[in-house]
Parts: C-alpha cells; sequence; structure tokens
C-alpha cells in the first residue's frame, strides 16, 4: 500500500507541470531544497524514479506522467468534496472559473454582472479566449463552464442554447453597397474578405455558407480579434462576417455599416457548455440556470 501525503502529492503535481524545481518552489512559496526532498521521498515511496534531468531540463518518466495522471484526478476529486461540504455548511461564498469565446466577451461582461447583483459574495475568474484554447481548458477540467458557439461533437460535452448569435456583413460607412437594399448574395463573390483565424467558429460558419451558396469571396486579411477586423473594415480594407453583438456600438456610432444582403443574418447560437462528467458546484449551477433563464426571456421579449 501507497503511503503518500496529500502534501508530497501537491508539490509533485507543481514540478510534473512547471517541469521545473525552482518555479515550483516559488509557486508553493517553499524552498527548492524542500521540493527537491518531498519528491525525493516520494519516489522512494514508489520505489520508481519520477523525473530525469538532462542537461539542464528534467523531463518526467514514465512513472511520472502516470504518477502526474493520477495527481491532477485527486486534485479534482479534492476540490470537489471541498466545494460539496462547504455547500452543506449552508456557505455563501463562492468560486466561479468561467471562459468565454473571445466574440462573446462583448455581452458575457453584462451577464455577469447581472448575476453578481443577485450573489455579490461570488468571485468570478474569467478568462477571454479563442475557440482552441476554450477546448483544451474544458478537455484539462480548468473551468467550470464556458460560453461560446456550437462546440464540435465528440468532446464529451454538455452544450445547452441560450440566446442567438446572428452573424451579419459589415462594411465601411463610406463603401459602395452601404445603404443599398436587399444585395443578391453572389455580389460577395467580387468582395475581399477579411476573416477571422483557422479554427474560428464566426470563420467555420461562415465558410459552411459561402460553400452552400457555391461562392468564394477574395480573402484579403486574417486577423485573430474582433477589434482588429473592425479597425480594418472601417479603413476601408475590405466587407467582414462578424456576430452582430461585436458591432453594436459602432454601428450606432455609425463608424461602421451593416449591409442588406440576401440570406444574412446567419443564425447561430450561443451555448452554455461544461464537461459530461463535471460535477458542477452550487455558484456554477445557479450562473447556468441564470443564463437559461436569461435567454427565455430575452426570447419572450
Amino acid at each position: 500500500m501507497l503511503h503518500l501525503t496529500l502534501r508530497q502529492l501537491k508539490i509533485f503535481e507543481s514540478v510534473a507541470r512547471l517541469l521545473s524545481y525552482s518555479r515550483a518552489a516559488r509557486e508553493l512559496h517553499l524552498s527548492q531544497p524542500a521540493v527537491s526532498m518531498q519528491i525525493k521521498l516520494l519516489e522512494e515511496n514508489l520505489g520508481l524514479p519520477l523525473f530525469e534531468q538532462i542537461g539542464k531540463k528534467i523531463y518526467m518518466t514514465e512513472a511520472g506522467r502516470e504518477m502526474y495522471y493520477y495527481s491532477k484526478a485527486i486534485a479534482e476529486q479534492l476540490g470537489e468534496a471541498e466545494l460539496v461540504l462547504a455547500e452543506l455548511k449552508g456557505m455563501e461564498r463562492g468560486n466561479l472559473k468561467i471562459s468565454v469565446a473571445s466574440t462573446a466577451n462583448y455581452f458575457a461582461t453584462q451577464l455577469l454582472a447581472s448575476f453578481r447583483q443577485n450573489h455579490p459574495q461570488v468571485t468570478v475568474n474569467l478568462d477571454v479566449t479563442n475557440r482552441e484554447a476554450l477546448l483544451g481548458q474544458l478537455e484539462q477540467n480548468e473551468i467550470d463552464l464556458a460560453i461560446m458557439g456550437q462546440p464540435p461533437d465528440g468532446h464529451d460535452l454538455i452544450a445547452e442554447s441560450f440566446m442567438e448569435n446572428p452573424l451579419v456583413v459589415i462594411s465601411a460607412p463610406d463603401n459602395p453597397l452601404a445603404g443599398q437594399k436587399r444585395i443578391p448574395v453572389s455580389r460577395l463573390a467580387n468582395e475581399i474578405l477579411i476573416v477571422r483565424e483557422a479554427g474560428s467558429g464566426t470563420r467555420s460558419a461562415s465558410e459552411r455558407f459561402f460553400q452552400t451558396h457555391q461562392i468564394t469571396p477574395l480573402r484579403g486579411l486574417v486577423m485573430n480579434t474582433n477589434e482588429a477586423i473592425k479597425q480594418a473594415v472601417q479603413a476601408g480594407m475590405g466587407l467582414a462576417v462578424v456576430s452582430l453583438h461585436t458591432v453594436s456600438l459602432e454601428l450606432e456610432t455609425r463608424r461602421l455599416a451593416l449591409l442588406d444582403v440576401e440570406f444574412f443574418p446567419i443564425q447561430r447560437h450561443w451555448f452554455i457548455v461544461h464537461r459530461k462528467n463535471k460535477r458542477l458546484s452550487a455558484t456554477a449551477q445557479a450562473f447556468k440556470r441564470f443564463l437559461l433563464d436569461e435567454g427565455k426571456a430575452k426570447q419572450a421579449d
């Protein structure tokens, strides 16, 4: 039977994740010799080396990789136990770890602000990132919930739609197409299109749309932020297909124009997403219910 301590597992997890004794020591507020000693004791207990040093770098051995997998699982179980016990005590405070796709950030912060009005004791950790990184966070169980467009199949996720996400075509205000009515979608084949990076949900949806209508717009620029795309469109460098939620201010101030293109807007949805086997805390469950209720209220208006 293994005789391990939680302290040893925590130190091992930090060293394995950072692949550095010194960085782990700084993270844990320990001395480097103390970290090295705990790893040595753990290795003696297991009877196997967990790390090997090649040059100035350390690497996990096969035993180390296996131990890292189980140490993360144990940490997750302990975290869940802490949440459940806190709820049984009637604890009002809570933590919410949430990531949102960069496009969703334009409304997500407002939703979080509304949620915290009724739950002022809740601490929110919000990360705004791209779709690929967000899926990685869900896969690694680093977050409670995510707000994103339609997640891909086969990722062992639960996704529930809570709000519409219309995709529209925008241009500079002085573009010849601005102000025209019922622009044929085929007209876009002659236009330069500014797009998001590969893997973006907005880009994937617009590419599927153009394939369906057998249109190939001229691709001018690829940009990894909505703000960069809006600036480029405003400067007259091309058109773009974006979420309507990202351009409300620019349309209101007439820095951008909304084009009346045939078959637009493309109707998509925003989803609240978490892992299937995720045991959501009371705080995460409350926020999920809040989003779904908000979505129903908007549809009823």
